[in-house]
């Protein structure tokens, strides 16, 4: 039997595990997937030995890079993995958020326009990735002075109505914390507005609840969630 795994720092919000566990027993899989809470992403290390690869989720998607022996040129230019494989010769790191991101994007006007991402972790760095690989242009936004183009005082109701996509990659939202959302002028909100949340249990967060109140389109996470996994999943078959 095969053991793959999800590290994480908290993983409460996570249903990786049920999703791999009833993908191998409908597909008659000799494997098990397990949730490995750890705070740091070394101590992933020696569970290596048992497992033949694992998901990286908050806060480890870049903290987990300098130990990979190997790591593929997307996820390279990206600067952070969620995928990671086994081998013999050490750890293979890749980025399998971006397919989802991808996925869950189509359809979605980027050539030329204008993305606000809320948050500057590991998922921001693959939406990011995506949305200037579609034309579009991006200002990031995080809560300190100095660390991303923009802060969440910045976020005017001007900036906002004048914004195409706003895509949140942050905690906020997510189970069990599901009553909070991105501070935002909300009312600045339209039909115009494309907003792509990331959290994906709940599906519907107070972020996109906000949005669709507006007439904003809205896009929940689990696409993304469930396109990344199978990419992992081909990765380490």
């Amino acid at each position: 039997m095969k053991h793959f795994a999800l590290i994480g720092f908290p993983l409460g919000h996570s249903l990786s595990a049920s999703y791999f566990g009833e993908k191998f027993a409908r597909e008659g899989i000799d494997a098990e997937y397990s949730p490995l809470a750890i705070e740091r992403a070394e101590e992933v290390l020696p569970h290596c030995e048992h497992l033949s690869g694992f998901n990286v989720t908050i806060p480890h998607k870049q903290a987990i890079m300098p130990f990979l022996s190997a790591i593929s040129e997307e996820a390279e230019a990206i600067g952070a993995v969620n995928c990671v494989k086994v081998t013999p010769d050490g750890l293979e790191g890749y980025n399998t958020d971006v397919v989802g991101i991808r996925k869950s994007l189509e359809g979605v006007a980027l050539e030329g326009a204008k993305a606000i991402v809320l948050g500057t972790g590991g998922a921001s760095k693959a939406v990011q990735y995506v949305l200037r690989e579609g034309g579009a242009e991006v200002a990031v936004v995080s809560r300190t002075e100095g660390v991303a183009d923009l802060t969440y005082n910045d976020l005017s109701e001007e900036l906002i109505a004048n914004t195409d996509i706003i895509v949140n990659t942050t905690p906020l939202g997510m189970f069990p914390n599901t009553e909070s959302a991105p501070e935002l002028p909300y009312e600045s909100l339209s039909a115009k507005h494309t907003l792509f949340d990331c959290v994906y249990n709940p599906r519907l967060t107070k972020f996109l609840q906000l949005g669709a109140e507006q007439g904003a389109r809205t896009i929940d996470g689990m696409t993304m969630f469930e396109a990344q996994a199978e990419a992992s999943w081909e990765i380490w078959r």
